[in-house]
């Protein structure tokens, strides 16, 4: 198996290449394999993921993707991890021929020490084999964080420099011919490396081409002056200078050369002159960032302007500094094009209205120096003349702020040598152009650069974390960036800080973003005056979505309107960088162009419509939600949830087969939209929608999600005295709360759905939710109270319908099995498991299973426990439910240690343990840890056992876990019987006592041990 990078990030293997799932667990991925050979914190995960402001379910999250990782690779097969979780942290897996960038690395290093003991033939081998490796930009398509950016430039490096070394040896051993093109593809990548123009122009004097050299340094020496502002360095000079000498011998001048051109000709700088017109707007003080569009450009422009006139385009939001790119870019351009350098704001989005064609021609023409007198008054005429006073000098053309194609393309000119560099806020069709270039918003570090440049260096440098603060309020947009800096900077008695807590406001923050004539607010007014009605009312209306992202569905759920015209309508505020179009069909808006957004709307609209398509928005998403959840609880969730036909009966029922993806997809913007009807007074879809996540939540272990969204709920049903709601919302956030292990909050919250079921009279709840009181006094440890309240639970007929599972079987099993009552348990979940079958319910069936194998490894049935547990596990990777994945695992461990393989137990217990911290499930990860030490102690590793019974004591006693208390305790005391017996007799008492209390069968193990100690 193996990861490569070097390219798109991919995986092969010999049962083919699985998919990697999202874009972030691919960066995880990506994470791991490029620092090989050591440890990825998760902090580090965190920061890489979500550089600028992580969510807080953060954490979870990247350890879900971990998670999923190893499984995919379980897959995958041939028994290798590629993610290895140790502790806090992962490390890579699969050594050095597991990762191509390694074998790179690895190949490159070797052949610069072939080629330095003179073995040339086998370094060119090794280095063409090291090069072939790369399919294309290493870790191509995935948004890079700070750590994978820094990685990706280091070995974008060693390429280039790999290329240089095939070139340089390929040149010695005769044939240059093969050389240049290496040599030209790595001036493409990098245009600014001296020592590849040297080997280009040596393989150039090779091959007897001396004029194909020359130009070669005359290409080199105008790109670093327009690009660095500096001559060529001494080894580039000698390299031309051999050719000179060997072309021109002394006292042999070129005819078409004079005596003072050759005079000098060695040493003295180019001779420039000024354009002679030159219109562009004053340049800002200082450029920041935009680096890697600048060079690609003026790539772009070298390589195409000799064929013909590049017409550049630079798309992007309204303040994302496309203006000021575009005349720095011809700034440069113009040092070259030497003979004019020409602007005209063609007012695509001004106040003033769009230039018309015959006008911007007339003031292109009189810039040019073209007497008013000359210029006809025809568009076809003027046309005319501009085309051919262009065909008659070198010129870059700023075409500022472009409304359409039709403005622009009377414009262009028809023969090479120019530059038109054309900037709009929309999408141009029809212009004979290279691709746009979208300009996003800044990174946070030229964020930061931009807001030193106006307030001054010693002012952010003392304040680093405010000034970050400041640029995230910006939205890293450029247009804020400045007016926020301009503010501070005529603010002297202002801290940073003082700025951030003001840009804080969120909902006057745009108020904030001005300088007199000058806002951010403005800009957005210019985009959104182009707009159609339509357009308008759906850019307002979007506001009402609280998530992070949404689709061509929910646009036409606010909008009222069927999916092809929402879909047209979308269309047209993206072509206009009001909204910007991301992966999967999917789409988001600026965060300051949602506070525009959301202004407006309070503005204009009246609360009884954004009410009503808030309301459209929740009903179509409920009902989404409600189909995507029937494959995980069916009739039950139904009878939680009843609901009215949808709203929208033209958009349900479209999610198709991938619905538990699509809830994946879904899960932030759901859980917003919780939030959102619950601030909003939209009781009846808050609780209900809480509701509708919560077995997909649970299953996939998003505990967090669980206790955010069921609190709103829980208020919202409180508010309007839906003592439904208010039951379900209790039960729930107590279910998150059982496997975070604070089982307090979980009893207060299940007391208060039981009340709420008594007082409303629901039967079916009130059993359910006595039978989930078992499960908690299960892990307190009050097993007989546990036992009482299942059996009261499930013996009332009135408890539970023909139509369900009743949920109380698992728990009422457990806790017998803690008794140490087997065969009852047994019975139990085998009732549990017909039960599931019968109602074809997955999750129950595996549930059951798992219960039932781990009965048989406390009954000495190990063989049958590990085929039941192994067949859950199954179960679990072909349905994707990976509840109680853990507890599975950990019991497929003790059933190892029954039939005497401690290693291949250790391993699965080790295993265990990762996936228990991953979950967040702390009494499986005390378990896991209690086993662990056990396995680790018949295989003589005392001090390791000793560890693991010490971490399984802390996390059992943090969350008033006795059961895994008392096995700690005893594990610690057999570790200490024969070093410290006093310790192990305290030990032995101690869990002794826990276990009288509790009543479980291993009593009777510790009083005798107890007993031999005395």
């Amino acid at each position: 198996m193996e990861i490569r990078v070097l390219g798109e990030l991919a995986v092969r293997a010999e049962a083919g290449c699985p998919p990697l799932g999202t874009p972030k667990q691919k960066v995880v991925l990506a994470m791991v394999a490029v620092h090989a050979g050591r440890l990825v914190t998760v902090d580090e995960l965190v920061d890489e993921l979500w550089p600028d402001q992580p969510p807080r379910s953060a954490v979870p999250n990247v350890r879900t993707y971990a998670a999923n990782l190893r499984r995919i690779f379980k897959r995958a097969g041939q028994g290798r991890e590629a993610v290895i979780k140790e502790g806090d942290s992962y490390r890579f897996g699969l050594g050095e021929s597991g990762l191509d960038l390694m074998e790179f690395t690895s190949e490159y290093a070797e052949a610069r020490e072939l080629a330095r003991r003179g073995d040339l033939r086998e370094a060119e081998h090794l280095t063409a084999r090291a090069l072939d490796r790369w399919r294309g930009r290493m870790l191509a398509g995935l948004s890079l964080g700070p750590s994978l950016s820094a990685r990706v430039s280091g070995a974008h490096e060693q390429r280039l420099g790999a290329m240089e070394l095939l070139a340089e040896l390929r040149i010695e051993l005769k044939r240059p011919e093969s050389a240049v093109p290496t040599v030209r593809e790595v001036l493409a990548l990098d245009p600014l490396r001296e020592p590849a123009y040297v080997l280009l122009i040596r393989a150039l004097r090779a091959q007897g081409d001396h004029a194909g050299a020359l130009a070669v340094f005359e290409a080199a020496r105008t790109t670093l002056a327009e690009k660095l502002g500096i001559e060529p360095g001494g080894e580039l000079r000698r390299a031309v200078h051999t050719i000179m000498d060997t072309t021109h011998p002394a006292g042999s001048v070129p005819q078409h050369r004079t005596a003072a051109t050759t005079r000098d000709s060695r040493t003295a700088a180019p001779v420039r002159r000024e354009p002679a017109v030159n219109w562009l707007p004053r340049p800002v003080p200082y450029f920041v960032g935009r680096a890697d569009l600048i060079s690609e450009l003026i790539a772009e422009t070298r390589h195409l302007v000799v064929h013909t006139s590049p017409v550049h385009v630079i798309e992007g939001m309204a303040g994302s500094g496309k203006t000021t790119a575009a005349v720095h870019l011809a700034r440069l351009l113009v040092r070259h094009h030497q003979y004019a350098a020409l602007f005209i704001d063609l007012g695509g989005h001004g106040a003033s209205g769009m230039v018309d064609p015959v006008v911007a021609l007339g003031t292109l023409l009189r810039q040019l120096g073209v007497p008013s007198a000359q210029i006809p008054a025809e568009q076809d005429h003027r046309a005319e003349l501009w085309r051919r006073e262009l065909s008659r000098r070198r010129s870059v053309v700023v075409l500022d702020n472009a409304a359409t194609s039709e403005q622009v393309h009377p414009l262009l000119p028809s023969e090479p040598g120019s530059v038109v560099i054309v900037t709009t806020r929309r999408r141009l069709d029809g212009v004979d152009a290279s691709p746009p270039w979208l300009l996003p918003v800044l990174r946070p570090s030229e964020g930061l650069a931009l807001l030193e440049s106006a307030v001054g260096k010693e002012r952010i440098s003392a304040e680093p974390e405010a000034a970050a603060m400041v640029i995230r309020s910006c939205g890293y947009l450029p247009l804020a960036i400045r007016l926020a800096g301009a503010r501070l900077a005529h603010r002297p008695a202002w801290t940073v800080r003082d700025l951030a807590r003001l840009l804080d406001d969120t909902a006057d923050r745009l108020g904030h973003l001005a300088l007199r004539e000058r806002s951010v607010a403005g800009a957005f007014a210019t985009s959104y005056g182009s707009l159609s009605w339509e357009g308008r009312r759906l850019f307002r209306f979007l506001a009402v979505h609280p998530g992070p992202h949404f689709t061509v569905k929910v646009a036409a759920a606010i909008l009222g309107a069927d999916l092809s015209t929402a879909a047209r309508v979308l269309d047209e505020l993206i072509d206009c960088h009001l909204v910007e179009a991301v992966q999967g069909g999917r789409h988001r808006m600026h965060d300051l162009l949602r506070r525009y957004s959301a202004d407006l709307s309070m503005d204009i609209d009246t609360a009884e419509e954004r009410g009503r398509a808030l309301e459209q928005l929740l009903d179509v998403v409920l009902h989404d939600c409600l189909d995507a959840a029937d494959a995980l609880e069916g009739d039950l969730l139904r009878a939680h949830v009843p609901t009215e036909p949808p709203l929208r009966t033209d958009l349900a029922g479209l999610l198709g087969e991938q619905k538990t993806e699509w809830m994946e997809e879904e899960r932030s913007n759901v859980v917003a939209l919780v939030v959102a009807a619950h601030e909003e007074g939209r009781s009846f879809y808050a609780w209900r929608l809480a509701r509708a996540i919560w077995r997909f939540s649970y299953i996939r272990a998003y505990f967090d999600d669980i206790v955010l969204s069921h609190r709103h709920g829980l208020a919202a049903a409180e508010e309007s005295k839906d003592l439904t709601g208010i039951a379900l919302m209790n039960n729930y956030i107590a279910s998150a709360y059982v496997r975070r292990g604070k089982y307090g909050d979980a009893l207060k919250h299940l007391t208060a759905a039981v009340a709420a079921c008594e007082k409303q009279g629901n039967r079916s709840n009130l059993f359910r939710f006595r039978a989930n009181l078992a499960a908690v006094y299960w892990l307190r440890g009050d097993l007989e109270e546990a036992v009482s309240v299942g059996v009261a639970a499930l013996r009332d007929p009135r408890g539970y319908g023909d139509h369900e599972v009743p949920s109380g079987l698992a728990n009422l099993g457990l806790a017998l099995a803690g008794l140490g009552r087997y065969k009852e348990a047994l019975r139990i979940h085998r009732l549990h498991l017909y039960k599931g079958r019968v109602h074809r319910d997955y999750f129950h069936i595996l549930n059951a299973m798992g219960h039932i194998g781990s009965i048989k490894a406390r009954m000495g049935d190990y063989e049958s426990a590990i085929r039941l547990l192994r067949a859950a596990m199954s179960l679990r990777d072909r349905t994707g439910h990976r509840y109680a994945e853990a507890e599975v695992q950990n019991d497929l461990g003790v059933a190892l240690i029954g039939l005497g393989d401690i290693s291949a137990a250790t391993r699965q217990h080790e295993l265990a343990l990762r996936l228990a911290i991953e979950s967040g499930e702390q009494h499986v990860e005390a378990a896991a840890l209690n086993d662990l030490g056990r396995a680790l102690a018949r295989s003589g590793d005392d001090s390791r056992s000793v560890e693991m019974f010490n971490a399984a004591l802390r996390v059992a006693t943090r969350i008033s876990h006795p059961y895994e208390q008392g096995r700690a305790l005893a594990g610690l005391a057999g570790q200490f019987v024969g070093t410290d017996p006093v310790g192990a007799r305290r030990h032995w008492e101690r869990a002794l006592a826990i276990f009288d209390r509790m009543g479980v069968p291993e009593r009777f193990e510790v009083a005798k041990r107890l007993a031999e100690c005395a």
